[in-house]
């Protein structure tokens, strides 16, 4: 009941910086709209292809947002009070994966309604699509409470557009990775964002050849790190701060 609790805290925190929101998912949309439009050439531009990227693109700001407000609550020294609770480390953590679950279902929805607008086919996959992006997104979201616990809020910001560009740059939303050269190509398969996108792409065309093992092995392997160090770097931050 505690972590339910903190989880519509959270919730509540989010919503009261609607410019954010506004931001992270009208640019998503705006880059789905724009290329459409544009009507680059290539399979990578292609709805059914470009949407999953454009989803992938969205969760690298959900990582900013939750660094920002693990951040914040640090310096407002809400933790600090918190930490005298009977909660555990692995509740926060849930609190927080819990709180923004319900924004990356409305983002996921917003995404598909304008790709259907723009000629995407409809079909139940696109469902399935969302179901899987719920887990792929506790990825993305386990990297900003990870970051929102190591460094303040002033420095999340930069270090969330690292991820962004990150995301973009080595997930092959925007092209190949084998079109750079063979080191950028296995820097790529050892990130876990092209796997993530290849997950997720696979889903929505129903095309399994494309998620290879080592997709989900990579992916499965930084999910369930990333949440580890979390939790336990997350529980350190608690104690020095109520130390200091």
């Amino acid at each position: 009941m505690r972590m339910l609790n903190f989880a519509k805290r959270n919730f509540k925190e989010l919503i009261r910086d609607p410019l954010s929101l506004v931001f992270e998912i009208v640019l998503p949309l705006f880059l789905l709209f724009i290329f459409k439009q544009i009507n680059i050439p290539g399979d990578t531009y292609k709805l059914e292809n470009f949407t999953p990227g454009i989803i992938i693109f969205g969760f690298s700001f959900i990582t900013l947002f939750t660094a920002t407000l693990i951040a914040k609550d640090r310096s407002s020294s809400l933790l600090i009070r918190l930490g005298t609770s009977p909660m555990k480390s692995s509740d926060y953590i849930l609190g927080y994966i819990l709180s923004l679950m319900p924004i990356i279902i409305i983002q996921d929805i917003l995404f598909f309604v304008v790709a259907i607008l723009l000629g995407l086919s409809f079909s139940v996959n696109i469902v399935y699509t969302i179901l899987i992006s719920l887990i792929i997104s506790i990825l993305f979201i386990g990297l900003g409470i990870l970051i929102g616990s190591l460094v303040s809020e002033k420095a999340t910001g930069g270090i969330g557009s690292i991820i962004v560009q990150l995301v973009c740059f080595t997930s092959g939303m925007y092209f190949s990775k084998d079109l750079i050269g063979k080191g950028f190509a296995k820097v790529c398969e050892f990130l876990p964002f092209e796997s993530s996108l290849n997950i997720i792409k696979g889903i929505l065309n129903n095309n399994f050849d494309i998620i290879s093992t080592r997709n989900i092995v990579v992916f499965s392997i930084y999910t369930v790190l990333v949440l580890i160090i979390s939790v336990i770097v997350f529980k350190k931050k608690m104690v020095s701060d109520n130390k200091n």
